[in-house]
């Protein structure tokens, strides 16, 4: 089999695997340079309407050019990929590091942390908040300086607007304004991260690390965590003032700049301010027009719902639903559960979200999907649920509800309980009519 080319790159090995990407070593065949390319498949893209969220993810990561973050150099497309060729950087996970070597001596933590923030505040100053700081998105290069990677929940405020409503990130490393759902500040949730990786770097271990969300999200909340005691008094200080569970007193990058321990062998690293970046290349891999879908709606973060056609719609009816084929009788309804509405989805969304925290759940969501966790009334046992709304018709939303983890019999009370404080948006078929929740049988 012959080597493989994408335009001037000769593609090697497979390097790594995400959900929408495949990353790949590559060579540049005009410069013998090693980069890495992710390879994005553009149809699964358009499908999940993520085109926004990509294109974002590569205009931001082209804006920020800094000597720890890893360095986007061009976006090439066929037909059905993506190529997104990026700096090939050597040294692996600073996550691995700790995991293989455990804890960092306490000058290696500062001198990360250091480089941390230089990029993250670099990131801040062009208004690109990364939120999902993590020691997994932190790589090392041949020199051992850090590179920031993975923008892919970066969020690029519109100009003007500085709150953030999108709950996303690793829960361990995530700010509590952030799980509140308020509303937050990118910059003042991403500086909350650092802390936590700092104090990973120099303890080999989480501040906050539950197996039970609900205690996980409690300790947060609370800032309630302790140094051990081979942690300096200067960094012990420092990352109390950074994990201070609220955001209005929480310090500054600046004031966290002006710290006697931070400051020790700090090195500001020169940043060359490189010509005026070209998005070019990025607009006319995703402005295509022939690949593009008349769903999609570019420059919105927050998309509609997905929209469902016949097809979907036949999968997702019970009528035809082939797994009770092979359930013989057992009632599917007891882990997966739908209803129509005729509200706005943002009205069903938020609605659901009242709704599932008067229940005492805490909610999870990502544009139209919403993660349900908590324990029952009862407080025995842990609950787990999703759901998503889909638009199956104009002004007609559909929410499927999926358990994850819990009690089939439990479910089911709380489904009728859930759908109960919900009646005013669900809508009810004429009588005599039929619709898809309900088994069709001949």
């Amino acid at each position: 089999m012959g080597i493989r080319k994408v335009g001037k790159y000769e593609v090697g090995r497979t390097v790594g695997e995400g959900t929408f990407a495949k990353v790949k070593f590559a060579q540049n065949t005009e410069s013998g340079e090693s980069v890495a390319m992710k390879v994005l498949d553009r149809t699964t893209i358009i499908k999940h309407k993520m085109v926004d969220q990509i294109k974002r993810e590569i205009s931001i990561m082209k804006l920020v050019r800094h000597p720890y973050i890893v360095r986007l150099h061009e976006v090439l497309a066929s037909r059905t990929k993506i190529y997104i060729i990026l700096e090939f950087i050597t040294g692996g996970e600073l996550f691995d590091k700790i995991v293989h070597h455990g804890r960092l001596s306490e000058s290696e933590s500062r001198r990360y942390f250091q480089q941390l923030i230089d990029g993250v505040d670099y990131c801040h100053s062009k208004g690109v908040y990364h939120r999902d700081l993590k020691p997994e998105n932190l790589l090392l290069d041949s020199q051992g300086n850090l590179k920031i990677s993975d923008f892919g929940l970066s969020a690029l405020p519109p100009q003007g607007v500085s709150m953030l409503r999108t709950t996303c990130g690793t829960p361990n490393y995530v700010a509590p304004e952030v799980l509140s759902h308020k509303g937050y500040d990118g910059a003042i949730a991403d500086v909350w991260s650092c802390g936590v990786i700092l104090y990973v770097l120099m303890a080999g271990y989480l501040p906050f690390d539950e197996i039970d969300l609900t205690t996980l999200y409690s300790k947060i909340e609370h800032a309630d965590f302790s140094c051990p005691s081979w942690f300096p008094v200067g960094a012990k200080s420092l990352i109390h003032k950074i994990l201070d569970p609220n955001p209005l007193t929480r310090i500054r990058i600046e004031e966290i700049r002006n710290d006697e321990w931070f400051k020790k062998s700090y090195a500001p690293v020169n940043i060359v301010e490189y010509e005026d970046v070209n998005l070019d290349d990025v607009y006319a891999v995703f402005d295509d027009s022939e690949d593009h879908q008349p769903t999609e709606h570019l420059g919105n973060e927050n998309m509609g719902p997905l929209a469902l056609n016949a097809f979907d719609l036949i999968i997702l009816s019970q009528g035809l639903n082939l797994s009770a084929l092979f359930d013989r009788g057992q009632d599917i309804e007891k882990h997966q559960t739908r209803f129509i509405s005729q509200k706005p989805a943002k009205v069903v969304l938020s609605s659901m979200e009242v709704v599932a925290q008067s229940m005492g759940f805490k909610t999870h969501i990502r544009n139209y999907k919403m993660r349900m966790e908590g324990l029952l009334a009862n407080k025995t046992a842990h609950f787990s649920i999703i759901l998503e709304i889909f638009e199956v018709a104009p002004s007609f939303f559909m929410v499927d509800i999926q358990k994850v983890a819990g009690d089939p019999a439990e479910y089911l009370k709380f489904y009728k309980t859930f759908c109960s404080n919900l009646e005013d948006i669900i809508w009810k078929p004429p009588s005599g009519s039929r619709w898809i929740t309900k088994s069709t049988k001949r």
